[in-house]
């Protein structure tokens, strides 16, 4: 049984930050290359950043690239995207997944107003 459970969004106000988590179990996770996605009401769910499964390579859509940051820490069997200077654009339902594959997290909401 393959669980993902993300954590940590919230309401934060422009320019604020967020630390968003997602905890795996019933998965080798350190053998997992590792996505998170995001979805606004309305619109296709995005591709927001990869990571590999060591951790060494990662890549994010270009609307993040300097603002997030995708990470691991394989010990604990948790993913994270550290999200800063947000924009109202990011808001949205942010999802983990386990790249190649069908296994979503529940999504954690991550609303950005003033």
């Amino acid at each position: 049984q393959v669980q993902l459970v993300e954590s940590g969004g919230g309401l934060v106000q422009p320019g604020g930050s967020l630390r968003l988590s997602c905890a795996a179990s019933g998965v080798v996770f350190r053998y997992s290359m590792m996505d998170w996605y995001r979805q606004a009401p309305g619109k296709e769910r995005e591709l927001v950043a990869t990571i590999s499964a060591g951790g060494a390579s990662t890549t994010y859509v270009d609307s993040v690239k300097g603002r997030f940051t995708i990470s691991r820490d394989n010990g604990k069997n948790t993913l994270y995207l550290q999200m800063n200077s947000l924009k109202p654009e990011d808001t949205g339902v942010y999802y983990c997944k386990i790249s190649g594959t069908t296994y979503w997290g529940q999504g954690t909401q991550v609303t950005v107003a003033s």
